[in-house]
């Protein structure tokens, strides 16, 4: 017989999670990320700009910034006792010139593999 890994923790955008059964929600959580971009990396941006394409020096900035906020609404989680986040999402919002918000929000819950 094989066991499969099952992870420790799961997060999805549904509302549900396939081969689980939700035994308790615990409530909405988040994570929170403010950054601000570096001159030497606007600098680094608008030369990306002239040759076109892909900003990477803005995409990875971009990841690692909803990266951290993920991480952070994950901890919030499993302090409430959750090994589940469903219906999670991010927002983001400019704040001011160069100073972004990231949001990961989400309902913590305890789920466990049906059998």
């Amino acid at each position: 017989m094989q066991t499969l890994n099952r992870p420790s923790f799961i997060a999805t955008t549904a509302n549900q999670l396939d081969g689980y059964s939700i035994e308790q929600t615990l409530g909405l959580v988040r994570g929170i990320t403010v950054r601000s971009r570096s001159v030497v990396g606007l600098i680094g941006a608008r030369l990306q700009t002239v040759f076109g394409g892909n900003i990477s020096i803005l995409t990875d900035l971009c990841e690692q910034t909803r990266a951290e906020a993920y991480e952070t609404c994950v901890v919030h989680a499993r302090a409430l006792g959750g090994n589940a986040l469903i219906a999670m999402r991010y927002d983001a919002t400019e704040i001011m010139p160069g100073v972004s918000e990231v949001l990961c929000y989400g309902t913590a819950v305890i789920a466990r593999p049906n059998v």
